[in-house]
């Protein structure tokens, strides 16, 4: 798989660059700024990049660029996927003629089925100098890069310009950047107000994609509930596509929070029901249902395996008998490689790229009903009383039951409940303010609780399958056992816990 990198860096234009090359402008003396001992000049790079994207820019709109480059020391295909401004994961694969088949999977989020084809020829020469503290140890990497930009989806767009650029070392201080800023605009530079070079080549060629979407902006004062729950849905849309790249290379937590996304979407449709039509939401809710459920494999591993290594952890060393720990590790690592082709095989997959069409075409025309046009506190302040009392319901149900297979049932669709208010209640909070924050963190308590519960229901079923491979195995089960009995105690204590929760709630009233 590729390599990645995280980049970063900060660009900046030169004063009196009209985008016509300015190939005399230099960088300033930096020795002595911002603890620059010394400054080394690394010579001159010729670099030739071309920049893919779709036929409709959606890399571009999203901030991505991918590009085949040849020159300097780290030639071959890069992915730069942004993490916050000014930083970004670069993903690196060799030279080869086609797009690589990892990279343009991890952009299959945005390109669904379009296809990938030469957008822009950038060629750079680039001016080095590296910035050294009093050890000799690298602050960072600043160029002088003049440029050449030509258009290759049409004739005869070509620009040019000169800019330069602070790309923090690996392991330095981003605080650095900020350091020697005022050193850079002192001698005349200015921050450039374009993301990446091929932003402003796009921009300088006749085609502003914008700045590239951040995060769903708060809906206005006085928005009404329909604005409220499209902003919420909009904003659970935008996580979904983020997480899709570091789901797909395993990068942590991704897969729970597309997971999260999901079940935010879905619970939205459900709690908000008076704002959206259900027959418009329910088949795109069954759809992220099955995707919830698939990426599950995953994420249910990674609970699962560090709760019973944590477990074993905490035991006194005499009640561990035989290879307990080394069983562990074999049963997560042949889970866990086939649990991320799973994930892969998922996201790759037709359904999925037909779910994301789906909920692109449900935010462009949102089936709204008449209650979206009132006010916001009254439809979705009434919505969340309703998940209340719902919840209620199923919690004293589950108290109700006797202890047993029925209970934990029972249980498992309290928590169910609890999640869904949750969500409904922070979905709420940009219109009710404190009052729904409170109360979604009355409700975070209560899942919390019934959580660790089920997730111990899950573990002893675990236990019981580890023994019975380590029994067939002539190794000792004794530690399953010790194990199994800790776990019937901390889900003794989650019911206990129960009661003392959700009272809290009920103390929390919108």
């Amino acid at each position: 798989m590729a390599d990645t990198v995280r980049e970063i860096e900060r660009k900046y234009e030169y004063a009196g660059d009209a985008g016509a090359g300015g190939g005399a402008a230099r960088l300033p003396d930096l020795t002595g700024a911002a603890g620059i001992a010394s400054v080394t000049d690394e010579g001159i790079v010729e670099l030739d990049a071309v920049y893919y994207d779709t036929a409709d820019h959606r890399l571009a709109a999203a901030g991505i660029t991918l590009r085949r480059r040849t020159g300097g020391s780290d030639a071959g295909w890069h992915l730069k996927l942004p993490v916050a401004p000014g930083v970004r994961d670069e993903i690196r694969a060799p030279l080869g003629a086609r797009v690589p088949r990892a990279l343009a999977s991890l952009v299959r989020v945005h390109t669904r089925d379009a296809a990938l084809v030469p957008l822009m020829r950038l060629l750079s020469r680039r001016d080095v100098r590296h910035l050294l503290a009093a050890d000799g140890t690298l602050l960072a990497e600043a160029s002088t890069d003049t440029v050449t930009a030509t258009r290759l989806d049409v004739h005869d767009r070509t620009a040019a310009w000169t800019e330069a650029e602070v790309e923090l070392a690996p392991g330095a201080d981003p605080a650095f950047l900020d350091a020697l800023e005022p050193a850079l605009l002192a001698a005349g530079l200015r921050p450039s107000d374009a993301p990446s070079k091929l932003a402003r080549a796009l921009r300088t060629t006749g085609l502003d994609t914008g700045t590239p979407a951040g995060p769903a902006p708060a809906p206005a004062p006085g928005a009404t509930a329909g604005e409220h729950v499209l902003a919420h849905l909009r904003r659970q849309a935008e996580a979904l596509a983020a997480h899709d790249p570091g789901a797909r290379r395993g990068t942590e937590d991704a897969v729970h929070q597309m997971r999260v996304a999901t079940r935010r979407l879905r619970s939205a449709f459900r709690t908000y029901a008076k704002v959206l039509d259900r027959a418009a939401t329910d088949p795109l809710a069954r759809e992220l249902q099955w995707l919830a459920t698939e990426l599950g494999v995953e994420r249910d591993r990674e609970v699962l395996t560090a709760r019973l290594r944590e477990a074993v952890a905490a035991l006194p060393r005499p009640l561990v008998h035989g290879p307990v720990r080394a069983r562990l590790r074999t049963s997560a690592g042949t889970d866990r490689s086939r649990a991320r082709r799973h994930v892969t095989t998922v996201l790759d997959g037709k359904r999925y790229l037909a779910l994301l069409e789906s909920l692109d075409a449900l935010l462009a025309d949102p089936p709204l009903r008449r209650a979206a046009g009132r006010p916001a506190g009254e439809v979705l302040g009434r919505a969340v009383l309703r998940d209340c009392a719902r919840l209620a319901v199923r919690v004293e149900h589950a108290l109700a039951t006797p202890p047993g297979p029925a209970r934990d049932t029972a249980l498992h669709d309290a928590r169910k409940a609890a999640k869904r208010a949750r969500y409904g209640a922070e979905a709420a909070v940009p219109a009710l303010g404190k009052p729904a924050k409170r109360l979604a963190a009355r409700l975070k308590e209560v899942q919390t609780v019934l959580g660790d519960h089920q997730d111990g229901v899950l573990a002893r079923d675990a236990l019981r399958r580890l023994a019975a491979l380590a029994a067939a195995a002539g190794e000792p089960t004794f530690t399953y056992g010790v194990l199994y009995g800790r776990e019937e105690q901390r889900a003794a204590e989650a019911e206990r816990a129960l009661p003392e929760a959700w009272a809290k709630v009920s103390a929390a009233a919108l």
